[in-house]
């Protein structure tokens, strides 16, 4: 699309907004004179990040991104707030509350939740902001995942919906070509969030897992400043995959190939096994 995207003026609207990537977005996005409109389950958390900002800048709205209707209000009080909106920013996710789970072993209404949240929940933001978007020539983006390219196992709700938003993305930046705006996916690598708290040390099975099945330095969490470094980037230019950090690009490009040989890989390996039915057997 040639020319930079400036984003001194825009009026961006974050879901997931108090969480790790959110709240470092925000504030990176602020700092290049972006207002914002942050979003997320607490009003209170809202409100302790809404302070960082001049107040003149910035609009805190409680949202459940489960209710499409909720999703629609609040760009309709954007609107009316800030007169315009021109980037959504879907971002609001969830994974395994407590511990990981087989697909077998599971809670059924938690998958079925994550999938609401991490799925239809970026459906039901994109589908709110579009017209307001489309009309600004804005930007809508999505965050997604490595996991939309490494296997699944034992997140996978988390990691189906990941990979079913990459394909939302790309879907509407083609939808959205020639009109003036446009669609991007963000593709976080491992990052110091509660959401990987679990697979670090949080759960040692887990962590054990996640050791035996990436090499070392695919392990290495990054901060959450970092994803927010390679966001405003993108925005900028109008990327169509935002990958950070960087060392997860020949995956992707890769993943053709790497895929189904590191899927061969789990099917081999008796420690993965053995790993997979202890989550299983203690969840």
């Amino acid at each position: 699309m040639g020319k930079k995207y400036d984003l001194n003026g825009k009026v961006v609207l974050i879901t997931g907004a108090t969480g790790g990537i959110g709240a470092a977005s925000a504030r990176a996005l602020y700092t290049k004179g972006a207002n914002l409109v942050l979003t997320d389950l607490s009003q209170q958390s809202l409100d302790l990040l809404a302070a960082e900002f001049d107040p003149a800048r910035v609009l805190a709205l409680p949202l459940d991104v489960t209710d499409a209707a909720a999703s629609k209000a609040v760009v309709l009080q954007t609107v009316e707030h800030f007169g315009r909106l021109d980037i959504a920013f879907a971002n609001a996710g969830i994974a395994w509350r407590n511990n990981p789970a087989t697909i077998a072993s599971c809670d059924e209404a938690e998958f079925e939740k994550i999938i609401d949240v991490d799925l239809f929940g970026v459906w039901r933001t994109l589908r709110a902001a579009l017209p307001e978007v489309q009309r600004n020539h804005g930007q809508i983006i999505i965050t997604s995942s490595i996991y939309s390219f490494v296997n699944g196992m034992v997140n996978a709700p988390y990691a189906a919906s990941k990979a079913a938003v990459e394909m939302l993305g790309r879907a509407l930046r083609a939808e959205l070509a020639g009109t003036g705006a446009s669609a991007s996916v963000l593709y976080p690598g491992w990052t110091a969030t509660p959401i990987t708290e679990l697979a670090f040390g949080g759960h040692a099975t887990a962590s054990e897992l996640i050791e035996s099945a990436f090499p070392a330095v695919l392990r290495k969490q990054v901060q959450p400043e970092e994803i927010a470094t390679a966001l405003v980037a993108g925005l900028t230019t109008r990327s169509a995959a935002i990958i950070a950090p960087a060392r997860w690009k020949p995956l992707s490009m890769l993943r053709g190939v790497m895929s189904p040989l590191s899927d061969a890989l789990l099917d081999r390996s008796e420690k993965i096994h053995r790993l997979v039915r202890n989550i299983e057997s203690n969840r």
